[in-house]
């Protein structure tokens, strides 16, 4: 795929601003660099203001920006995409995971287009971001003819970062998702390493901010620390409301996420299937806390029955939903074999976030499935194309159909923001 429409339009533009803020010159040689034309752009005398509202350092930004970015656009090719992953000892949840992210678009083009090199505050090299873009760059290469990309390398680098996953047992998908997203975050930071000292807040006890201003202040502080394209794309912001049933005192602690971990309904009866939406309400239903379970109470100073409840305060521009069908029993650690329905299309969040959050819509493009049990099990990926949706089974790339991805073996969920209200677009661009 070569994108060049863009191009052309902004030839265009370029081109019609070009006239009206350089006066009539003999034509010269186009120079075909973007650079050297931004630069003619700036560098002409004949900008008249009183027939142009437009300011010469606007037009140079927008024009810069927007002729890098198709610049880049013009030059990324891709193939189908549809390549298997080798499986290189008990690797399955490796590769089920990486063709999820190799199918999230925004993290796929960044890779491929190496942004993160300008992007990284460290001068150290980025080394597992550079092997992580070489797998998606071979899965997404033209004409190679390959069928299978070989991982070793990247996971050998993984696991000199985590060594937690030495060896060759199986692991668990999910929480490999996490410590991928966080060493690649660590080496893209555009923040320094160093962190800023913590100013403490001098303001009266008394004195409170409106939620959703506490709760801006609170991601501007994490910015300040961690910034990168992984925060841009799959981080949000949780709301956890304590209230205090002695002194009826309201306290909000506002949590940083990568992904959203639903408990699963227990089945009431046999074959039942539970939906989606049972499970969010679940993770986000009060929950009753006694003296002994509850955090000190700001105003009584002591611990007090109180009751929780956690809503989305932030919602995150690809979300992540991990069903917790892993849960501990007594004496070992047990499965949910529930069928949890999910929707493909329009998944709405608006519900789980501030009271007027209005639609926040997702939709559906990869899962990461789980089959067999605690100790034996396998994952494999379904992936939302073109044309349809594939099956990415290690080495083996299948077509299958739509209504076959809803079982009990889902375990991951990746969404993409659709859409979401006007006014919740407006304190989004606020922040």
């Amino acid at each position: 795929m070569v994108i060049t429409e863009n191009w052309w339009t902004i030839v265009g533009i370029v081109t019609w601003c070009t006239g009206l803020l350089t006066p009539r010159v003999e034509s010269t040689p186009m120079d075909n660099s973007c650079q050297a034309l931004c630069r003619t752009l700036v560098t002409q005398n004949g900008l008249q203001p009183e027939h142009v509202d437009i300011s010469q350092s606007v037009l140079y930004t927008s024009i810069m920006g927007l002729l890098l970015v198709t610049e880049k656009e013009r030059e990324l090719q891709l193939g189908s995409g549809q390549v298997g992953l080798c499986n290189v000892g008990n690797t399955c949840f490796l590769n089920a995971i990486v063709q999820c992210l190799s199918h999230t678009r925004g993290l796929r083009d960044y890779c491929l287009m190496k942004a993160y090199l300008q992007d990284k505050h460290s001068n150290r090299e980025p080394v597992l971001m550079n092997e992580f873009s070489k797998v998606l760059a071979a899965l997404w290469e033209c004409n190679s003819g390959d069928t299978t990309v070989n991982p070793g390398k990247f996971y050998r680098f993984f696991k000199e970062a985590v060594p937690h996953f030495s060896g060759y047992s199986q692991q668990d998908a999910q929480e490999f998702l996490r410590f991928l997203l966080d060493r690649l975050h660590t080496e893209i930071n555009r923040r320094p390493s160093q962190r800023p000292a913590v100013i403490p807040n001098k303001e009266s006890t008394y004195s409170r901010f409106r939620i959703s201003e506490e709760a801006l202040s609170m991601w501007q502080k994490h910015l300040n620390r961690d910034d990168s394209k992984i925060v841009d794309l799959f981080s949000g912001q949780l709301h956890s409301s304590l209230h205090c049933s002695i002194c009826s005192h309201y306290s909000n602690t506002f949590d940083v996420f990568c992904d959203l971990s639903l408990p699963v309904p227990k089945k009431s009866e046999y074959g039942r299937i539970v939906t989606l939406k049972e499970c969010l309400d679940l993770f986000s239903q009060e929950e009753k806390l006694d003296k002994e379970n509850s955090p000190m109470c700001e105003c009584c100073n002591r611990r007090t029955e109180s009751t929780k409840r956690l809503t989305i305060q932030r919602f995150p521009r690809i979300l992540v939903i991990h069903l917790n069908r892993f849960t501990m029993s007594r004496y070992s650690i047990c499965k949910s074999s529930v069928t949890v329905s999910f929707p493909l299309t329009g998944l709405d969040l608006g519900p789980f976030g501030p009271f007027d959050s209005g639609p926040v819509l997702y939709d559906l493009y990869a899962v990461c499935n789980h089959s067999g049990t605690v100790n034996m099990g396998h994952y494999t990926a379904v992936c939302r194309e073109e044309e349809g949706w594939r099956c990415y089974n290690d080495s083996c790339v299948s077509t299958i159909q739509e209504e076959k991805l809803q079982s009990n073996q889902a375990y991951v969920l990746f969404y993409e923001l659709k859409s979401c209200s006007v006014g919740r677009i407006r304190r989004e661009m606020s922040s």
